[in-house]
């Protein structure tokens, strides 16, 4: 083949009939042999050489071509729609388990950095008072908020919003803890009051913890429950015998006009 340079070929492999009509140089002392004229490329020689030196195409089916366009009323793009929305609803699903995981991990958490490391066991009259310090954690917040804007030559309420999500949290957990219960830790068992001590705060060990719901009554001793329920049963008792003898009074006084 041609070579450009002592021991290289050329990278590329020309026609016989161009290698054989290709212009040798005249060795050294001697005269170059007689060859015919050298043949002038036309035209449509260049479109050979260009084909020769460019790098072949990749094969493949979706060379050359582009993606067909879908219809947007068409089955495809339905099933496509459908297929986003529920990943779409996954990912929502997704995120509220999560951010409801981040709101326990922080309320036991809470409850654990306020157990008290001498106690064996918790009683419901216990665990009422703690539940009683949860509620008002907010308390010293709420302060220095007021405190701030206490100051004069201040318009307007800072941190408002702040301050009405904290006042909307303590109202809906004391609504909770006042009626079917507050929802924490079951540390009355001492059982899993040890397994809640050593729990390290990992949201995927959250199973491993029973839970349990406290009331305001449980505080009380049942002796007052049932006096309290006595109590409210005799009232409202006293309040039908009235409304009895009120709609007989009357009764027959409209009796006496007729």
């Amino acid at each position: 083949g041609l070579k450009s340079k002592a021991g290289e070929k050329d990278p590329v492999s020309l026609p016989r009939d161009v290698l054989e009509n290709w212009t040798r140089p005249a060795l050294s002392g001697r005269s170059a042999p007689a060859s015919p004229a050298p043949r002038v490329f036309g035209p449509e020689w260049c479109g050979e050489l260009l084909w020769l030196l460019l790098p072949k195409a990749p094969k493949g089916k979706s060379v050359g071509r582009e993606k067909k366009v879908i219809h947007p009323y068409s089955r495809k793009a339905a099933q496509i729609t459908r297929e986003a929305h529920k990943q779409e609803k996954k990912e929502k699903l997704k995120n509220e388990k999560a951010l409801r995981l981040n709101l326990v991990g922080e309320k036991l958490q809470w409850f654990q950095n306020h157990l008290d490391p001498k106690k064996v066991g918790y009683s419901k009259k216990d665990a009422c008072e703690l539940i009683e310090r949860y509620l008002n954690r907010f308390s010293s917040e709420l302060e220095q908020i007021e405190l701030y804007n206490s100051i004069k030559d201040r318009q307007g309420r800072r941190h408002c919003s702040r301050e009405t999500v904290i006042k909307q949290t303590m109202e809906r957990e004391r609504q909770q803890y006042e009626g079917y219960g507050l929802e924490i830790p079951d540390i009355v068992d001492m059982g899993n009051l040890k397994t809640f001590r050593e729990w390290d705060f990992d949201l995927k060990k959250l199973p491993n913890i029973k839970m349990r719901k406290i009331c305001a009554n449980d505080a009380l001793p049942k002796k007052c429950k049932k006096k309290t329920i006595t109590a409210i049963d005799k009232d409202l008792g006293e309040l039908e015998l009235k409304n009895d003898s009120d709609s007989n009074d009357s009764d027959e006084e409209m009796t006496a006009v007729a």
